[in-house]
């Protein structure tokens, strides 16, 4: 049974006890991330996230590491656009040290000068090293076209510039602005109790206290004309990456649109990856996928290519999305569609840490976590004509954004911005 409290100050705790689990996963979770910086600070919500773990008010960076690894557990962190998770999966009976070094390093952190100089020199490798990764870095490329100008179409660890120049200044500021009690939500699954953690958050942190919620530059809901960014590197393959502005989280459309990337791209029966690799062997890889955040979201296309086979690779994707655009999608391709993703819903949820990542991201997001009943319920509710207007409503010409990284000709580029219709 899933259950909700939030404490006097704010601070919201989700469980969900499984009695017969060994283990337990718990999650410190920030509403706050990549989007919340200004282009003078870019990448403070990451540099945070780092320093978190080099050691806090209470424990040293070595307790850190030794109290959860040493009883077999294991601890991260992420930082995302719009939220920050230090999280850790140990067994039950050290669930309640391991939620106090996570609330430590969380609200506490011990930032000094010699370990921001250390973890500085971390981040700017990590920076060197997503650029090395064309598979990765054509990905910011393309949230660069569908968020110009704006925190969400920028890196989330920074650029060279910024971390270069981030002062403990800037991070103090960063987490006193953000790191609020309305922020914070607690997600913990497994072997556990709810009121006994209850008790702890509310003895830990149940003593903070600041304004309400930060806000956000809002990001555009449109877009005008198509984009191409075309970045020369010598690769053994060219790395493609296009998308489309999309939904928001709580659209409703939202699961029509999920069913329509499993259709395009989710998996090894999907249209792109009969089309594109079984049928043309034009790519190793191809695939569709979908993000949403709370006011925007982008439904893309990724693949790796040979060389010599983008403009015939670009040209047939392209004419596979646009077919979806105008056809009805055959009942039993549509079916297998649904069935897919409600499977993979299911099988996403056996284990702790899933539950914990599930319902702490539900509930920072959208303060509610959506039930797997209410789920299935509007996936079978779906129709193909369904798939078809949505398809025609996000797979518009006219907001096609197009980010490729290859050794690519003079020719080739004239051919790939000619496919986008760039003038």
């Amino acid at each position: 049974m899933r259950r909700i409290t939030t404490l006097p100050n704010q601070i919201r705790i989700v469980t969900k006890e499984f009695k017969d689990r060994e283990s337990a996963s718990i999650g410190v979770w920030v509403a706050t991330g990549g989007r919340y910086e200004a282009q003078e600070n870019k990448g403070v919500a990451h540099f945070l996230e780092h320093m978190a773990f080099k050691g806090s008010a209470k424990y040293s960076c070595d307790q850190i590491k030794q109290l959860v690894e040493g009883v077999g557990g294991n601890l991260n962190a992420f930082t995302a656009e719009e939220e920050t998770c230090y999280y850790a999966k140990v067994p039950a009976n050290h669930l309640k040290q391991t939620f106090d070094i996570l609330a430590d390093i969380s609200f506490f952190p011990k930032i000094t000068p010699k370990d921001l100089e250390k973890e500085r020199a971390v981040i700017l490798e990590e920076i060197k090293m997503y650029h090395d990764l064309p598979q990765y870095y054509v990905s910011e490329l393309l949230e660069e076209l569908l968020w110009p100008d704006h925190p969400l179409g920028q890196s989330l660890a920074g650029t060279s510039k910024s971390v270069g120049e981030m002062s403990i200044d800037h991070l103090k500021s960063f987490k006193k602005a953000h790191y609020l009690p309305a922020n914070t939500v607690i997600s913990a699954c497994g072997s556990m109790k709810h009121e006994e953690l209850v008790k702890l958050v509310s003895a830990k942190l149940g003593k903070l206290t600041g304004p309400s919620a930060s806000s956000y530059v809002p990001a555009r809901r449109g877009q005008g004309k198509p984009a191409v960014h075309l970045y020369h590197k010598q690769t053994e393959q060219m790395h493609l990456a296009l998308g489309y502005l999309a939904y928001e989280t709580n659209h409703k459309d939202y699961y029509v649109l999920a069913l329509l990337s499993v259709i395009l791209g989710g998996n090894m029966s999907s249209r792109l990856f009969n089309e594109v690799r079984e049928k043309r062997g034009l790519a190793y890889s191809v695939s569709s996928g979908m993000k949403s955040l709370n006011d925007t979201g982008v439904f893309m296309v990724r693949a790796g290519v040979d060389n010599t086979k983008i403009i015939d690779a670009l040209d047939l994707i392209l004419k596979v999305l646009a077919r979806v655009s105008t056809d009805l999608v055959k009942e039993d391709e549509f079916k297998r569609a649904q069935e897919y993703y409600m499977g993979q819903s299911l099988l996403g949820l056996e284990d702790t840490m899933d539950q914990m990542l599930w319902m702490g991201g539900g509930v920072i997001s959208n303060d509610q976590v959506k039930s797997m009943g209410d789920i299935i319920k509007k996936i079978k509710a779906i129709t193909r004509a369904d798939i078809k207007r949505v398809a025609k409503e996000i797979l518009n010409p006219k907001s096609l954004n197009v980010a490729i990284i290859g050794p690519m000709s003079e020719d080739q580029q004239k051919k790939i911005r000619a496919l986008a219709a760039v003038a």
